[in-house]
């Protein structure tokens, strides 16, 4: 353990530097100083489908996925969360992947796309009602229960339609995952699930496994996100197997949260090497259940970029340089909500080395509408060019908004030097298809 976080310091920190390889999708490879992806060139994909857009390397995240069945077996699910249309869906069930939705839109995405149910793994701190009937009816695979309302009204939906959906019991092990207070879902003070160190989550387990309404499969846990001590997960897993030793459950999920580099400096764990601490932290615990996981930024996260149009390049002598492009806060929520950071680069010179630091910010009528605060760019970087940030398939189209009624990119998986759309651009008269006048 102590290794893996040894490897952070082998990563060069000079900023100034071209951008690291490790960043980018696996498929990359640089031709005239031109980056490509999938076989395609990035900048003749901005050219044919317009900017901002997400290009998604396909191959990588298939052998993510291949990677994560590989480390945690057949049960292991995406969390569809970090990245979700119906070919993200259908892509991760064809890997051999479950797939973790946590609203009905999700879950929906998910059963239109032609995912089987039982391959499905309703989440959620707040299900509604008509949610949990939805799923119980589509004879999903797994509800992971998050309070005793919940449990309340699974026991009226089984009076309503006599089925006994199968459980898993969302148990907070009190686990602080060294990661952004908003992330961070595993310590007691949490919205999530039912807490250890109380006894409520005995008290939840003891009242489940005593109904007729649900079939108690097993605990889940989650401890948080982006998450680079995985010595963290196996706390959890300590903490998890002592509770769960008096109930003989059948499965644990040890849920997701591990980390990936955003930028220079920083290298995370491998998917392979967080299943590897899994299952030595459960031998030493003498767990016996099946293990699952719920991997989803580590799945997306590096295998897309987004691209952008400069339109604005501001010098304010002596103070900062102000590079503004076609998108923003509405396509990536994350530097402005937790602080995240992010590189970029021009496609158009892949390694070349980037001395000049500006702040790249987007189009947004606000003035914290910033992408990435102290960018590291190439000296001639110039009005028109196409700017790339990498690492962006996690939460950024899928967090992403309409804010000053901004339409949202389109997304193309990128595989054998074919582009292939799988989300449209948004036109103004889509924004206006809820309008009620």
């Amino acid at each position: 353990m102590a290794q893996l976080m040894e490897n952070v310091d082998t990563i060069p920190s000079d900023r100034s530097c071209p951008l690291p390889t490790h960043l980018l999708p696996q498929t990359h490879e640089v031709v005239d100083d031109k980056l490509l992806v999938g076989g395609c060139d990035l900048i003749e994909l901005a050219g044919e489908f317009g900017t901002p857009l997400f290009v998604y390397d396909e191959t990588h995240m298939r052998s993510r996925c291949q990677e994560a069945v590989a480390a945690f077996g057949d049960g292991v699910a995406y969390a569809s969360k970090a990245f979700l249309c119906r070919a993200m869906a259908r892509l991760a069930h064809s890997e051999g992947m479950c797939i973790d939705v946590a609203t009905g839109g999700e879950l929906h995405t998910a059963l239109t796309a032609d995912v089987p149910a039982h391959r499905l793994v309703l989440h959620g701190n707040n299900k509604s009602t008509a949610e949990l009937r939805a799923a119980i009816l589509a004879d999903v695979g797994r509800i992971v229960v998050d309070s005793f309302d919940e449990l309340s009204r699974l026991e009226t939906l089984h009076a309503e339609t006599g089925i006994r959906p199968k459980v898993l019991l969302r148990f907070t092990p009190g686990v602080e995952a060294h990661t952004h207070e908003y992330i961070t879902t595993g310590v007691d003070d949490t919205k999530f699930g039912f807490t250890v160190s109380n006894g409520l989550a005995a008290a939840a387990m003891e009242q489940a496994q005593k109904s007729h309404s649900v079939e108690v499969l097993g605990i889940h846990a989650h401890i948080g996100s982006q998450v680079f001590a995985i010595k963290s997960f196996a706390k959890a897993v300590a903490v998890i197997a002592e509770t769960a030793q008096p109930f003989n459950v059948q499965e644990i999920s040890i849920g997701g949260g591990l980390g990936v580099a955003y930028v220079v400096g920083e290298k995370a764990p491998t998917i392979t090497e967080w299943g590897d601490m899994i299952r030595i932290a459960c031998e030493q615990a003498g767990v016996t259940a099946k293990i699952t996981a719920e991997p989803g930024r580590s799945i997306v996260a590096d295998a897309a970029i987004t691209l952008y149009t400069v339109g604005t390049i501001k010098e304010i002598t002596d103070i900062r340089t102000y590079v503004a492009v076609d998108g923003g806060m509405s396509d990536n929520p994350r530097p402005v909500l937790y602080g995240s950071g992010y590189e970029a680069f021009l496609p158009r010179a892949t390694k070349a080395r980037r001395p000049k630091v500006v702040t790249v910010v987007g189009k947004h009528c606000e003035s914290g509408d910033l992408l990435v605060r102290d960018a590291t760019v190439p000296e001639d970087i110039r009005v028109g060019d196409i700017l790339a940030t990498p690492v962006t398939g996690a939460y950024g189209h899928s967090m992403g908004s309409n804010y000053n009624k901004v339409p949202r990119p389109a997304v193309l998986f990128v595989s054998k030097g074919d582009a292939r759309p799988v989300i449209r651009r948004e036109t103004y008269d889509d924004m206006l298809a809820s309008d009620l006048d």
